[in-house]
């Protein structure tokens, strides 16, 4: 299959190169005040119509007839400039745009509207500036990109308090989280309360929730791809910001002027320094460190070096104490192998780490997954028309589902080490964008993937291979007990797992300001987050695929609208979607998952589908900017019966999943009232998440014992709220060299107590059934203040 796609471009591009004479024109398109390469600048050709944006390290490469030519450079927040070019020769040109009005020579500057790209294949792909996320009213007054994304069209969570998001319908294990492309196993700080990205430190973020390229692999529902920032070039900067229950700090600058820089920026919480004024010994706090190391060796080598370590910890007194995070190391090497050929070398460590302390019982528990990474990337623009993206990656992983040491000899508790498991990932991929004509613009492309789940482990054997069996008697799932087991030496291979995956996606242009997109996708995904909640907790276990685990295969199709309106004034973005599941994971009634050393025991595979319309509208200018987002949705699960007498869950019909929202709306309002103030406002509203209540009740020898209805067949109330924030800049004094900036805000600003649950009980005083409403979050007021300098 690759070697007919490479065959098929090479004789695209040996058409295209006929007839005339042809040049290059590539460079970096860079900040005029940092000379820190941006990614995803717009470099559109006025004559020809075509255009193309900088990759991930600010590197363009058009390829074009000889001629005199116009060319326009624009990016979110920058100005617009045009300049003209006359290429006789290949050109390499870099450019420095700027956020201000300053002029530049020989080049016009003009107005700079956000505008929807329609002509690009690319859809069901969303974007916010750093600037749109820190005007947005949160939590806390703690500015934050995951909280930030759920108002996005088709994109929700498990409620307040929760980690995660969910796409699609998707659950939270199906998003791959990338911080320089290296994965975040947790994306949460304090249990789903804030997220461990510091946006100080971000450079941009971009979330695929279709159509995803098929350089991205190994999750089904999204792909959050955040870089961090690589550092002021010229000059030494600070910035941070003090809030109520923690501050952040960034310091930035140059290694070697105009060569090499560094970002160092931290963060930590302080809000339970609070709890020991009162005697109170509980704690929970996080910290996080990231750091970002750049250098240019030469005008066709840059390398790379950033991190991220984040920790959280949770204590109750002194007998338990909760320790997670992540750890993150990426080298990156850029070589420029030509005008129109680039490469990225990327070697990436990851590991994530839960470690418990229970000191009553006298134990420690250790747990975590780790992986080393290495991946090759290039990006060959053949021509104005065809662009290729093609590599390889291996992911090698180390998994840890526990460890148990006791802390004292009384603790009754013998040291034991789970079945530390491995596996090993390999991909090789192609992408080709192509613009067939004026109208029609195509991207395909095909990734084949291959999975090795490797031993050193010894594994259970089950009678007819079935690990769950079915009890007709009772009419329920128990575990099978096991016949034997097998041992795998080190590196032998246990199970074997190859897919294909093709990528399309289409655009047809009605004119300038209209387009219809449709695209389609194939995903498998090796590892599973095991977990009885609707969101992840820290104490969450990652599994590879095995002889009972399959991995999850997605087949998705969208079909979408765009239209800018009113000379880019307002932009409209119309999507439907329908998505397939193979082999989702259910659990058995009473699965028990913790320090499960036979998980095949209680979990069956089943089927997903999800289908729906997301609609974003914009406003692009003037004081008054924002969006309003709506998405109606359906996600639902099967799981049939395997033989005739079998049940399945739920009688093996379609049941809603934990992650089901049918209405999901939200509406981000910004508007600059003078130079000095600011206000923001976000309005949330979502169906209540999907859950099982008990529909009766019965007694058995003086025991009360509820009947529950089908699986999800409840909902909790609707949630919804609404925050507020203002922001004032003063006006800065010319003799002081920093500037400062408060932002207060109010979150929930009428105090609506949201249900994160609702428990039944039977009152001991009345003798009565009663529902009991657990809520986590009323109003909450923040200030916080910024300073820069």
């Amino acid at each position: 299959m690759i070697k007919k796609i490479i065959l098929l471009t090479v004789l695209l591009t040996s058409i295209f190169s006929f007839s005339q004479e042809k040049f290059t024109l590539s460079g970096t398109i860079a900040d005029l005040k940092t000379k820190e390469t941006l990614i995803g600048v717009n470099v559109f050709i006025l004559e020809t119509k075509t255009g193309i944006t900088t990759n991930e390290y600010g590197f363009y490469s058009i390829t074009l007839p000889k001629g005199e030519y116009t060319i326009s450079i624009s990016y979110v927040g920058y100005q617009v400039i045009e300049e003209e070019v006359n290429l006789n020769s290949n050109i390499k040109k870099n450019f420095l745009i700027s956020e201000s009005s300053q002029l530049l020579k020989e080049v016009v500057i003009v107005d700079n509207k956000k505008r929807v790209d329609i002509r690009k294949p690319e859809m069901s792909v969303n974007k916010l500036t750093i600037q749109e996320i820190k005007e947005m009213p949160v939590i806390f007054g703690e500015v934050d990109i995951i909280k930030s994304i759920l108002t996005l069209p088709g994109v929700t969570n498990a409620g307040e308090g929760q980690s995660g998001f969910n796409v699609r319908g998707g659950s939270a294990d199906q998003n791959l989280v990338l911080l320089d492309e290296a994965t975040i196993y947790n994306s949460s700080h304090l249990f789903g309360l804030f997220s461990v990205f510091n946006p100080d430190a971000i450079k941009d973020l971009k979330l695929y929730k279709g159509g995803i390229p098929a350089r991205y692999g190994g999750r089904l529902s999204s792909v959050l791809d955040i870089y961090q920032k690589e550092g002021n070039k010229n000059d030494f900067h600070m910035n941070g910001g003090i809030g109520l229950i923690s501050s952040r700090i960034l310091a930035e600058g140059p290694i070697v002027k105009g060569k090499g820089s560094f970002v160092v920026a931290g963060r930590a919480s302080y809000a339970h320094l609070f709890l020991k004024l009162v005697d109170n010994p509980n704690l929970a706090y996080f910290y996080d460190l990231n750091t970002k190391l750049s250098y240019s060796l030469n005008e066709k080598n840059n390398i790379y070096l950033s991190g991220y370590f984040g920790r959280d910890v949770f204590q109750l007194n002194d007998s338990f104490v909760n320790t997670y995070g992540n750890t993150v190391i990426n080298f990156r090497w850029n070589h420029l192998f030509s005008e129109k050929l680039f490469s990225n070398l990327s070697m990436i460590y990851s590991d994530y780490y839960y470690g418990l302390k229970l000191d009553l019982i006298g134990f420690n528990w250790d747990s975590g997954i780790k992986n080393y990474n290495i991946k090759y990337d290039f990006k060959h623009y053949l021509s104005d028309k065809l662009k290729l993206t093609y590599g390889i990656n291996s992911n090698y992983y180390d998994f840890n589902p526990g460890k148990i040491e006791p802390t004292r000899a009384d603790s009754g508790i013998n040291e034991d080490q789970l079945d530390k498991k491995y596996a090993l990932e390999n991909a090789i991929y192609i992408d080709a964008e192509h613009q067939i004509s004026n109208k029609i613009a195509v991207s395909y492309g095909v990734r084949v993937s291959s999975f090795l789940r490797l031993g050193n482990q010894t594994l259970n054997t089950y009678a007819n291979n079935q690990p769950v069996i079915f009890n007709p008697n009772f009419q329920i799932y128990e575990s099978a007990e096991p016949t034997g087991t097998v041992n795998y030496g080190k590196n032998e291979t246990i199970a074997k797992f190859e897919n294909l995956e093709p990528r399309l996606a289409i655009s047809y242009t009605f004119n300038e300001n209209q387009s219809i997109k449709a695209s389609y996708n194939r995903m498998s995904q090796y590892l599973h987050l095991i977990s009885n909640t609707q969101s992840p907790t820290p104490l969450d276990v990652w599994a590879p695929s095995d002889n009972f685990l399959k991995p999850q295969l997605l087949d998705q199709v969208a079909l979408g609208y765009f239209n800018n309106l009113r000379n880019d004034e307002y932009s409209l973005e119309l999507e439907t979607f329908f998505k397939k599941i193979k082999n989702r994971v259910d659990y058995i009634d009473g699965a028990n998952l913790i320090a499960n050393e036979a998980i095949e025991r209680v979990v069956l595979n089943g089927q997903a589908r999800a289908y729906g319309l997301e609609v974003l509208f914009r406003k692009n200018t003037g004081r008054f900017k924002g969006w309003l987002s709506y998405t109606l949705s359906r996600t639902e699960q099967k799981v049939e019966g395997r033989t005739a007498i079998e049940t399945g869950i739920n009688n093996g019909d379609w049941y809603k999943t934990g992650f089901d929202k049918l209405h999901n709306l939200a509406i981000v309002a910004n508007y600059k009232w003078t130079e000095k103030w600011r206000f923001s406002a976000n309005l949330i509203f979502q169906t209540g998440q999907p859950v099982t209540f008990p529909d009766g009740q019965y007694e058995y020898e003086g025991i009360t014992v509820p009947n529950f209805s089908s699986r999800n067949e409840n909902n909790l109330p609707s949630y919804h709220r609404l925050d507020v924030s203002a922001t004032l800049t003063p006006h800065k004094n010319k003799k002081r060299k920093w500037q400062a900036e408060w932002v207060f805000g109010i979150y929930n600003l009428y105090n609506r107590m949201n249900a994160a649950s609702i428990t039944f009980r039977q009152n001991q005083e009345t003798a009565s059934n009663e529902a009991i409403r657990l809520s986590i979050f009323g109003i909450v007021p923040s200030a916080t203040y910024n300073i820069k300098f």
